[in-house]
Parts: structure tokens; sequence; C-alpha cells
């Protein structure tokens, strides 16, 4: 793992090596306000794109607080253990180790000590859209993703992952239909697979109908999900970030 620290104390993480000009467009980026989200669905956290010299297109996410905590730290956090950045890099690197279909980790990064900033870099899913953004401009054309997508949940729930978060706006789609999804930092590992289906079925359930996304959406889940077999082993946690 290549490490790098810039001037202004940015602690950057890569999995191959980074130059040092590559090293200083990250910290520039590292610098700049944080944009909120135009969308509901799209979470708390601002994303920004650009061009990496000898990478590509990459996308650079900036963690942000939400609840009440929030008035008070809203971009920092407490370390205790890894930062939330370094959490999502590993489950991105392991969700993708399992065939799971996500974007590639580049980075990550933080800065500060025991309160800290975090972020993540990934290569950009060129011209993609949300399964929420495109559901509404093409609801025939989502619904016929809807078996794939249950086919790389079903990877999840076979391996005792819990995205926990996981609906239409964290599922990105490229032009040629090829779905990837996002937002790993709050996933939990679980030792046994049992209940998961349920949860991840509320969850999807639970965004179609606040954000007024067509029912659709969700029958097709679930009809999908019907074709799951329930595990019968207890369910104990094996990590909890």
């Amino acid at each position: 793992m290549f490490k790098a620290l810039t001037d202004d104390a940015y602690a950057i993480c890569a999995a191959r090596p980074l130059s040092d000009k590559q090293v200083a467009l990250l910290g520039r980026l590292f610098r700049q306000p944080i944009q909120p989200s135009s969308s509901a669905l799209e979470g708390r956290c601002s994303v920004r794109f650009t061009h990496l010299d000898q990478i590509g297109n990459i996308a650079v996410k900036y963690y942000t607080r939400g609840g009440i905590i929030r008035y008070f730290l809203k971009k920092r956090y407490i370390r205790w253990g890894p930062t939330r950045s370094q959490r999502e890099f590993d489950l991105f690197q392991k969700v993708r180790s399992l065939g799971i279909s996500a974007p590639e980790p580049i980075a990550y990064a933080h800065q500060g000590r025991l309160f800290y900033q975090a972020w993540l870099v990934t290569r950009a899913v060129e011209g993609h859209k949300t399964l929420a953004q495109l559901c509404l401009t093409d609801e025939i054309g989502a619904g016929r993703l809807m078996t794939t997508v249950c086919v790389q949940i079903n990877k999840l729930i076979v391996h005792g992952i819990l995205h926990v978060d996981l609906h239409p706006g964290n599922i990105l789609v490229n032009p040629e239909g090829r779905v990837y999804f996002i937002d790993f930092d709050k996933a939990r590992l679980y030792k046994s697979s049992r209940g998961l289906k349920e949860k991840y079925l509320r969850r999807w359930q639970r965004a179609v109908v606040k954000h007024d996304l067509p029912a659709s959406l969700y029958h097709r889940l679930a009809e999908e999900f019907e074709k799951i077999i329930e595990p019968t082993e207890p369910r104990k946690p094996d990590h909890v970030p």
C-alpha cells in the first residue's frame, strides 16, 4: 500500500504508487469546500469528479455527518480504529473480490488525529445515472435491471454483508446498462446471512415510498427476492463499524 503525507498533513493511502503531481492534485481537491448533494437520495456526502494523470477520471467523496451531531462536528469524525474512508476502501476491495460490481477504489485519505476529516477516491463510472434517476425517465429500462441488481444483492447476502443504506440512489448505471454499487461506509459484516434479505428489502421499500419513486421498482425487487432461499442458521454480528 502506497502512503504519502502532504504539506497540509493529508495522509493519503493508495492501492498503487502515486506521483508527487498526483498527490498534490488530491491535496488541492481535499481543500475545496464541500458542496451539498443535489438530491436527498444521494446522501449527505459530496462527490467531485476530475481527471488524475495515468489513472483516468476519478470520483472524490467528502464525508460529512448526519443527525444532531452534525451541528457540532459536521465535517469531522472521532478517531476510533480505522478512519471512515479506510473502512469503505477496504469494503470496496472486499466486495469486488467477491464478484460484486462496484467502482475501483483508488485511495483514501484523512487529516487530523483524534478529530479527523476523510476522503475516498474511486474510479469514476463514466456517463452514469443513478437507478433512481433512470427510473424517473425510463421506468421499463430500470425494471429490466432489477434482476441484475438482485443477483448482486444476493452475493452480498451470501457473504454476510449488509450494505445498510442500499437504495436506488446508491446504484449507478453506466450507458451500457451495467450497475455499480456505491456507499459502503456503513456496511456491516455478519457471520450468517439470515435475516439480511428482509433488511435489504425494507430499506429499499422505504426509499421508494419516501422519494415517490415508481412502485414497480420495489415490486420487481420483491419478486426477484422470492427466489432467494432464506438461511436458517442464527445471525451473529462480526463487525459493526
